[in-house]
């Protein structure tokens, strides 16, 4: 399967960690399929975490039920964030989290170029592929409206 596209969850969901749902998926191979969820705020911002509390009060997002010890990032901005992992179009995967940080305290990115997750969404091969089949995602959105979420 692609990835760089975004699933929305239906009833079928409705009463779990997924309900309401829209995940960025960001992986998909051999090994099973990464995403995030891209709609729900973390009810604290990074600065209110004790490694980033100099940071000006940028939003986080719920990434998924998957390492909630650890921060992910997707971004369109590779030309100041390296190391990324190009996922489609002009969006990347990760890549240098300090230059990220920097470019966000000095305000040359914001939250229209990166989104910055705790956990993630995980899945073992085909089992994303399986939940499709059965109706509990549909594809909906066009990915370049990610950063608008």
């Amino acid at each position: 399967m692609n990835i760089g596209y975004f699933l929305a969850s239906t009833q079928l969901l409705n009463d779990t960690y997924f309900e309401d749902a829209l995940l960025f998926i960001a992986e998909n191979n051999e090994n099973g399929a990464l995403g995030f969820v891209v709609n729900k705020l973390f009810p604290r911002r990074i600065n209110e975490l004790a490694e980033f509390q100099r940071s000006i009060p940028f939003p986080l997002y719920e990434g998924g039920p998957v390492d909630q010890e650890h921060l992910y990032f997707i971004h369109r901005r590779p030309d100041l964030i390296t190391g990324g992992e190009p996922v489609t179009d002009n969006i990347y995967l990760g890549g240098d989290f300090k230059a990220a940080m920097k470019h966000i305290n000095n305000g040359t990115i914001t939250g229209k170029d990166i989104r910055i997750f705790i956990g993630y969404c995980g899945w073992n091969q085909q089992e994303l592929e399986e939940e499709i089949a059965e109706g509990s995602w549909v594809l909906p959105v066009d990915k370049q409206q990610l950063f608008d979420y």
